[in-house]
């Protein structure tokens, strides 16, 4: 009996490409894999590959541009951002959403690690490109609360970078470098408490009680010691 042997379109076959390559540039990093890997788990020829991406480099960008395109970041920023609330829920609420999207997949902070390290190139055009517009739009909101009086006057773009900084080095703690095996923390509180650590330093005056000190009893247990 003869097979049936399925054709695949060109936007499928692309499709195809761009997930194995997502796979092996995750795990393997930009230097450590090649084309010629990418053509043999995708099961196609690796002229096919060139014929889709006329480099390595450009292919690489189409992985980022994917995974960026299905995370949407900066649509959800400003949707937070819109949505309201007093500045402990905005902030809590960006923080908490920027930990579970990557906790769901740590896909793409691994490819940008990557490509910081091995091709500087890829690295910049990423920040140009995504990166600094995102920055700015924080930016931008510190701004208006800097001129209604409400925050210090201080750099708004250092601020955005200072409150992203936090969470995001929390992410790569708990999901890359391997915390989560040893302290499992809940998402709501993370952000939260880093919300309220960076508005400490940010509000023109103290409106908000300090986030929760955790101490050990002598037989191990918890306690949270709150202000509040």
């Amino acid at each position: 009996m003869a097979t049936t042997q399925i054709r695949f379109s060109a936007a499928d076959r692309r499709e195809q490409i761009l997930e194995v390559a997502t796979r092996l540039f995750a795990r393997q990093g930009y230097q450590g894999t090649t084309t010629k890997q990418i053509s043999d788990h995708a099961r196609v020829n690796e002229a096919l590959v060139f014929r889709h991406f006329p480099s390595k480099e450009e292919l690489y960008w189409a992985v980022i541009e994917r995974k960026i395109n299905s995370a949407c970041p900066r649509e959800r920023l400003r949707e937070n951002l819109e949505i309201g609330g007093d500045d402990l829920v905005i902030f809590a609420r960006l923080g908490a959403e920027i930990l579970e999207r990557r906790a769901n997949d740590q896909t793409l902070s691994r490819l940008l690690l990557f490509s910081a390290l091995e091709n500087h190139r890829l690295s910049h055009r990423f920040f140009r490109t995504y990166v600094a517009e995102y920055y700015d739009m924080l930016a931008d909101f510190i701004r208006k609360r800097i001129a209604e009086g409400r925050f210090r006057d201080v750099d708004p773009l250092l601020a955005a970078r200072g409150f992203l900084g936090m969470v995001i080095y929390h992410s790569w703690v708990q999901e890359l470098f391997g915390g989560r095996r040893f302290q499992d923390f809940n998402v709501q509180q993370v952000s939260r408490t880093l919300a309220k650590i960076w508005l400490q330093g940010m509000l023109a005056e103290t409106k908000i009680a300090p986030p929760n000190r955790v101490t050990k009893s002598k037989n191990g247990s918890s306690r949270n010691h709150s202000r509040e």
